[in-house]
Formats: C-alpha cells, sequence, structure tokens
C-alpha cells in the first residue's frame, strides 16, 4: 500500500569536448603563442597568437586577442578581438568589440556589439560534398564553408 515507487537511474549523455569549455587562460594571465587542437577554450586574460581550434572559443568580457586568425567551430566574443574569425558559428555580444573580418555560416550579434571589417556569409557543406574536393592537408577544425550562390 505504501511501497516507494522506483524511480529510473538519471542517465547522462557525455557532452562532447568541443562543445564545452575545456581549458581557462584566467583574468591576470598573458599568453603568446599557438593554441591548436581539440576542445573549448574560455579567455579572460590576454592571448597574443594562432589559435586552430576544433571547438569553442570564448572571449569573456575583460578578455582580449590579438591574432592574425582564430579558427574554430564557434566564436563567442563578449570581450576584444583583433584578428580575422573562421568559424561554424559566430557570436558577437553587447560587450564585444571584433576588429577583423569574420567567415562563417551563422552569424549573430546583440545590440550594441562592435564589428569593425567584413562579414562573409558561407553555406554549410555535408560532409559527402567536401569528401571528393577536400584536400587532406587542412585541419580537423576547418569548418567546411563553401561560397554562396549568387542568383542567376
Amino acid at each position: 500500500m505504501f511501497r516507494k515507487k522506483e524511480e529510473p537511474a538519471p542517465s547522462f549523455e557525455a557532452v562532447p569536448v568541443q562543445s564545452r569549455v575545456t581549458s581557462i587562460l584566467g583574468e591576470g594571465i598573458s599568453w603568446k603563442g599557438e593554441i591548436t587542437g581539440e576542445g573549448g577554450l574560455r579567455i579572460e586574460g590576454l592571448f597574443e597568437g594562432l589559435i586552430d581550434l576544433a571547438g569553442m572559443v570564448i572571449v569573456d568580457t575583460k578578455g582580449r586577442v590579438e591574432s592574425e586568425l582564430i579558427k574554430a567551430d564557434t566564436v563567442i566574443v563578449a570581450g576584444a578581438v583583433r584578428s580575422d574569425i573562421q568559424a561554424k558559428r559566430v557570436e558577437i555580444r553587447s560587450t564585444g568589440r571584433v576588429w577583423g573580418n569574420v567567415t562563417t555560416v551563422r552569424f549573430s550579434t546583440e545590440d550594441g556589439a562592435y564589428l569593425r571589417g567584413k562579414i562573409q556569409m558561407e553555406e554549410e557543406t555535408s560532409p559527402e560534398e567536401d569528401a571528393g574536393d577536400a584536400p587532406d592537408d587542412n585541419p580537423p577544425s576547418e569548418p567546411a564553408l563553401k561560397p554562396k550562390k549568387s542568383a542567376e
């Protein structure tokens, strides 16, 4: 009559390493160099150099990045970035400042965001389309982008 109902055990799905932050460059830290690999990176300090990640890059409100190029799956900017950005998804938050060109499939900004540069929107290609014409020496984090077809 007063039997306790058995509750199903909660199931946890592992979040892919590319869609979560796995490393943090903390506030007050300055770093020069090159960051490559897989995983997510949150920058709260100053980073100078190349970023090429199969994953997410978040530039916090107090974060600064000075680079020739940031390549990642997702780039979220709430701080200051002086770099070109190549990513499948780019977000510039209301406190974000970007000086550089952006190449992306999905782009969003909040009211107050700043961008000084060009935006080139690309179509996302399917893996089958890329298999025939993609060179093998491309890094895995390079977004599968192709120019939009012009309306003729």
